[in-house]
């Protein structure tokens, strides 16, 4: 049949155009309610009565919707398939993100008025104006 990229691109675009089409299709029907009659209760369909024939356009929305659910089951399916694996996983388990040669030895204290390692707390800035 192909290789998978190929299939799921394929599958892809025939879920778009199907999408398109049964859009296309939906507004063009004639809604149940759409007389004026109808809004008073005077019309011609009944609530679950007898539906009558089916039209031409009402079929092809079926149609579509079914292509529908199976091609977003198939990449559903087709998704989980290829997020099976993680970049992390791809990394490997025994890699270090914070490798110690790259890490500094020791982070200096930078709290205002802590002392450095080395001696006396430094002098306070004068205010500015004094």
């Amino acid at each position: 049949m192909g290789d998978p990229p190929k299939v799921s691109a394929l599958i892809t675009v025939i879920h778009v155009i199907v999408c398109l089409l049964m859009v296309s299709i939906i507004l063009l029907q004639h809604g149940k309610g759409a007389d004026i009659g109808a809004a008073f209760g005077g019309g011609s369909h009944t609530l679950f009565g007898a539906r009558g024939a089916t039209t031409f356009l009402a079929k092809v929305t079926l149609t579509c919707a079914a292509i529908f659910m199976v091609t977003s089951i198939t990449l559903a399916i087709s998704a989980r398939h290829k997020a099976g694996t993680s970049v992390i996983d791809q990394m490997g388990e025994t890699q270090d993100f914070f490798d110690q040669s790259t890490a500094p030895a020791e982070l200096p204290d930078l709290t205002p008025g802590a002392a450095p390692e080395g001696g006396a707390a430094p002098e306070p800035a004068p205010a500015p104006g004094k």
